[in-house]
Formats: structure tokens, C-alpha cells, sequence
């Protein structure tokens, strides 16, 4: 499991990267939450332990057991539907086990990661085939439907562009793309069409959020759009170089309790108002910057499977970072969905910590040339 290593090839700017912008959250959510700070840095330096251990481990071996987790992560996510579940905010996605608390479907965005890598290797040949395509999907569509019954939309989203992702690297063919592309584009602007219409009806808070993202001065969805306007108006206020961490103004959106889960899912107003546009542009640099790595290091991986691997995890960091700050800025329909790094939470943060860990191990087996 583990092999010996050339230190030239450890990647320490991806680990630079991380640990600035968790950092910069640690800070982010000291502000907007003081009691959570603790937990946080807590995490940050059990995840950045994690993250070297795992950095030593040769991820051919651990994909050798890519189904155990497989079926490991389906069967919690099916735990998280039973008495065993926690509920917060009309949503059951935490599992709590005494004082043990945690997201599986952030861990679960990892496993599939690794499974399919492991899995698209071991079916690279026969990638474009319908019996290949068929099983690929239908064992997708399972851990995804789990975790939209909770009900976790965005997080659902995230995985399915992962898995596209993981799917287009691995080699699919650009005439099955190009096919669904042109099936969807006219299926999808139908089905919008639709939507929007029973929307303006329906009491289902998610068709709401559209309608407030849409109408946000409409009386009948102020209410909904509240919670985004605020986190634009916050944003705006930040101007140039923002007003400060933990500062006491009293215009502050943050210090009159406008901006609703300010150290999570809202974490980007808080920085836009504090930090301003310099802040909030090194945290979207430091994303960028994350990504990239990612993806340098896949092109240099020794396999499909290490190359599936980084663009995984670059594809999660940077699919889950844009709906994020969309939704901060009002660029899409308010949805709930962490900041990687940044925002507040320890299963999400440990399970992006568990990802690069990986990423930094497959780094350190080139291809030879």
C-alpha cells in the first residue's frame, strides 16, 4: 500500500493553495459565526493530517476495493432515510450516531469519484458501447437518487456533472455528445418552459426559489428572494477592499443578521462584504488555482484512473465553487451548497481533504517518459 516516493514530485503549492483559502474561511467563518471557528480549525488541521497520510498511499491499491466503498456509501446514504437520520431545515442528510454527526453525501461525491475512475479504466475499451453507457448510469443514478430524496438538489447536480465529467475523460465518444446535445437542448428549453409555468402556482419550495430568482420584487416572492438580495446588497457593500473582519458597523448586512447561514452556505457575502472585491478575487484565484493543479497533475498520471481521479476532484472544487458564488451574486436560484474550503462544515471539509489527498498521490507517480 505504501511505496517509496521522490520528494521532487509532491506537489506543496497544491497544499499551499488549500491551506491559504481554508484559512481565509477559518477566518471568513470566525466573523460570521465565532462559535464554530474552534471546530473549524480543529478540522482543518485533522483534514490537512488526513490529507498527508493519504497523499502515501498508493490509490492503485486502495481502487482495488472501489466496490466495497461503493456499497458502503449506498447503504449509509439509505441509513440516513431511517430513524437514524437528522433533520435540520426540512432536509434528512446528516446521520447521527450519539454526538457523531455527519453529511454522507459529501463523502459520497469522493467514492464515486474513485469508483468510476476504477471503473473507466477497467471498461476504457468499450467506453461508447450501450451495455458499458447502461450500467455506468444506472449505478450512478443510484447514490443520486439517495441523495435527492433527502431532499439535496444541489448536491444531486454536483455529483451528475462530476459524473459527466468522469465520463467525457475517459474517453466518450464526441457523436454520443453531440447526439444528447442535440437532444437536450430542445427537451431542456421545453421542460423550463413547463416548469416556469407550474411554478407560478405551485407552493413547492424549490419551483419558489426559481420564481423568487426570477421575480425577486414580485410580493408573492420577496419573501423567498430575501435571502439572496441580501447577499447581493452585502457583496456590494464590500466595495473595493471591504470593511473588515469581525468590524462593528452598523450598516453591516452581516452584523443586523440579514444574511441567513452566513458560515456556510452564504460565506461569499460575508467575505464580499468584509473583504471586498480584493478579498472575494483572491479566494476565486485560490479556487482557480486549485483546479489547475488538479488537472496538471492528472495530465501527468501514470493511468486513466489517476487522470480520472484529478479531474474528479477538480471538476467537484470547481462545479461546487461556481454554484456557490452564482448563487451569492444572484446568478442562479438560491440553493444550498458549501464553498469548498471556505465554508463551515467538517464532513465537507474532511471529505475535500480525503479527494486532494489522493490527488497529491497521484502526483507522485508520473507517467515515465
Amino acid at each position: 500500500m505504501l511505496k517509496q516516493y521522490k520528494l521532487r514530485n509532491y506537489h506543496f503549492q497544491l497544499i499551499l493553495y488549500i491551506a491559504i483559502l481554508t484559512v481565509i474561511g477559518i477566518l471568513l467563518i470566525g466573523s460570521a459565526e465565532p462559535s464554530d471557528q474552534k471546530k473549524q480549525i480543529i478540522g482543518f488541521i485533522l483534514g490537512m493530517i488526513m490529507m498527508v497520510v493519504i497523499s502515501l498511499m498508493d490509490y492503485t491499491f486502495i481502487l482495488k476495493f472501489n466496490l466495497l466503498y461503493y456499497v458502503g456509501i449506498c447503504g449509509i446514504l439509505v441509513l440516513v432515510m431511517t430513524s437514524l437520520g437528522a433533520t435540520t431545515g426540512g432536509a434528512q442528510r446528516w446521520l447521527e450516531l450519539g454526538s457523531f454527526r455527519f453529511q454522507p453525501s459529501e463523502l459520497a461525491k469522493i467514492v464515486l469519484i474513485m469508483f468510476f475512475a476504477n471503473y473507466f479504466m477497467k471498461y476504457n475499451e468499450t467506453i461508447n458501447s450501450v451495455k458499458t453507457l447502461v450500467i455506468a448510469f444506472a449505478l450512478a443514478g443510484i447514490p443520486l437518487i439517495l441523495i435527492l430524496k433527502q431532499p439535496d438538489t444541489s448536491t444531486t447536480i454536483v455529483c451528475a456533472l462530476i459524473f459527466i465529467t468522469l465520463l467525457f475523460i475517459a474517453g466518450l465518444s464526441y457523436k454520443i455528445v453531440v447526439t444528447v446535445i442535440a437532444i437536450c437542448i430542445p427537451v431542456g428549453i421545453i421542460g423550463i418552459s413547463y416548469i416556469l409555468k407550474i411554478a407560478q402556482s405551485s407552493e413547492e419550495y424549490r419551483l419558489g426559489r426559481i420564481m423568487a430568482w426570477l421575480y425577486p420584487t414580485d410580493p408573492r416572492w420577496s419573501d423567498k428572494a430575501a435571502q439572496q438580495q441580501n447577499s447581493i446588497m452585502a457583496i456590494g457593500s464590500g466595495q473595493l477592499w471591504g470593511k473588515g473582519l469581525n468590524n462593528s458597523v452598523a450598516t453591516s448586512m452581516k452584523n443586523a443578521n440579514y444574511i441567513m447561514e452566513p458560515q456556510t452556505d452564504f460565506i461569499f457575502a460575508v467575505a464580499g462584504e468584509e473583504l471586498g472585491f480584493v478579498g472575494t478575487s483572491l479566494i476565486i484565484l485560490l479556487l482557480f488555482l486549485i483546479v489547475l493543479e488538479c488537472i496538471l497533475i492528472g495530465r501527468k498520471a501514470k493511468d486513466l484512473a489517476g487522470r480520472l481521479i484529478c479531474c474528479g476532484m477538480a471538476s467537484l472544487v470547481g462545479f461546487q465553487a461556481f454554484v456557490n458564488i452564482c448563487v451569492a451574486t444572484g446568478l442562479m436560484p438560491n440553493t444550498g451548497i458549501p464553498l469548498p474550503f471556505v465554508s463551515y462544515g467538517l464532513t465537507s471539509l474532511w471529505s475535500l481533504f480525503i479527494g486532494m489527498g489522493f490527488v497529491l498521490n497521484v502526483g507522485l507517480q508520473p507517467k515515465k517518459y
